[in-house]
């Protein structure tokens, strides 16, 4: 039986200008989200959120109501992230060792679901899935055997390991980010993923996972819990944001861009107020969010704060961008951009 939340009001005092909070209040801690409007003129949009407790979301109302959708066996997995094309197809990742990693599918809205790929290996931990349509999708995993694993599905049914041979090596320690799905970015035939630990670097493939390079950024590592977290791209325009989640006030090389499709990086002129999980574009340029607070950048590396919500993870679609965070929180950017300028 589905489960109705209903709509928490707050008042203004409760969040700032910048955002409009649509549910809250719930035992979760979201870390997916993904939007789907038809159009930038559509009066509904649809909105899936995901997180811990086996918890999945989604509103077919532009968040005005809420449904839970529960996975059978799934009530104890750590859902991270999902990838959504209507308000009955969707994919959703657990993350985890082993067979607690997971991708899982729906055709239905969430009535039914199928188990379409895990792995056994200890080493295998799912941190991010991409789609390009719903044939066509990517997830990442940490390193196995020494380096990063990636899988692939080419009819949304079966998901296959891709080919290892070109992937250059992982550093000892390395790893990518579970934190907001969005470690992995996915731009026509450009793959690229982000890593942490010892360093932080980004892995690039222009042919969909066949070759891969790798290139050093400024971003701040050396240490398990520090590295990039999240990737955009705005043509050959590549930004990166991360920090360490464990000193999330700390405010050090937290941002990263490069102007050539990911070959060369330059730290940001201006950097975010603290550790940011999650980048996303927004109708005035981006919008990175973390536990400090939210801020905006107008110009490729120059981050102004714009408030001091908590939240995980962002989505963007046509125009608009929606965020999921602690306690079930989630809610709407409201661009105040023209108010600030």
């Amino acid at each position: 039986m589905f489960l109705w939340i209903v709509l928490v009001s707050l008042t203004s005092g409760g969040s700032s200008q910048w955002w409009s909070v649509k549910t809250s209040g719930m035992d979760t801690n979201l870390r997916g989200v993904s939007v789907v409007r038809e159009s930038a003129l559509s009066a509904v949009t649809i909105v899936w959120a995901t997180g811990s407790h086996g918890v999945v979301l989604r509103s077919a109302d532009s968040g005005k109501s809420w449904q839970r959708l529960p996975i059978p066996n799934g009530e104890s997995l750590d859902f991270r992230g999902v990838q959504a094309f209507d308000e009955n197809v969707a994919y959703v990742m657990a993350s985890g060792e082993g067979n607690n990693s997971g991708i899982y599918k729906t055709s239905d809205g969430g009535k039914t679901w199928a188990k379409q790929y895990s792995d056994p290996r200890k080493a295998f931990f799912l941190d991010a899935i991409a789609c390009s349509d719903p044939a066509h999708c990517f997830a990442l995993s940490d390193p196995v055997d020494g380096k990063f694993l990636v899988v692939a599905t080419e009819d949304g049914q079966h998901w296959k390991e891709m080919p290892g041979e070109n992937m250059p090596a992982a550093l000892p320690s390395e790893g990518a980010f579970a934190s907001s799905n969005s470690s992995l970015l996915l731009q026509g035939k450009d793959l690229y993923f982000g890593t942490g630990g010892p360093a932080a670097r980004v892995f690039h493939s222009a042919d969909l996972g066949r070759s891969w390079s790798v290139a050093a950024t400024p971003i701040y590592s050396g240490k398990p819990s520090a590295g990039i977290f999240s990737l955009a791209v705005d043509g050959d325009v590549i930004l990166a944001v991360g920090g360490d989640y464990q000193d999330p006030k700390l405010v050090k090389n937290l941002g990263a861009v490069s102007h050539d499709a990911g070959k060369t990086w330059q730290v940001a002129e201006k950097m975010p107020g603290g550790y940011r999980s999650s980048i996303s574009k927004c109708s005035s340029g981006f919008v990175a969010v973390g536990p400090t607070g939210a801020d905006i950048d107008y110009v490729y590396g120059r981050w102004t704060p714009v408030s001091q919500d908590n939240f995980n993870a962002l989505a963007y679609s046509k125009g608009e961008v929606w965020a999921v965070g602690p306690n079930g929180s989630v809610a709407r950017f409201v661009d105040r951009t023209k108010v600030l300028l």
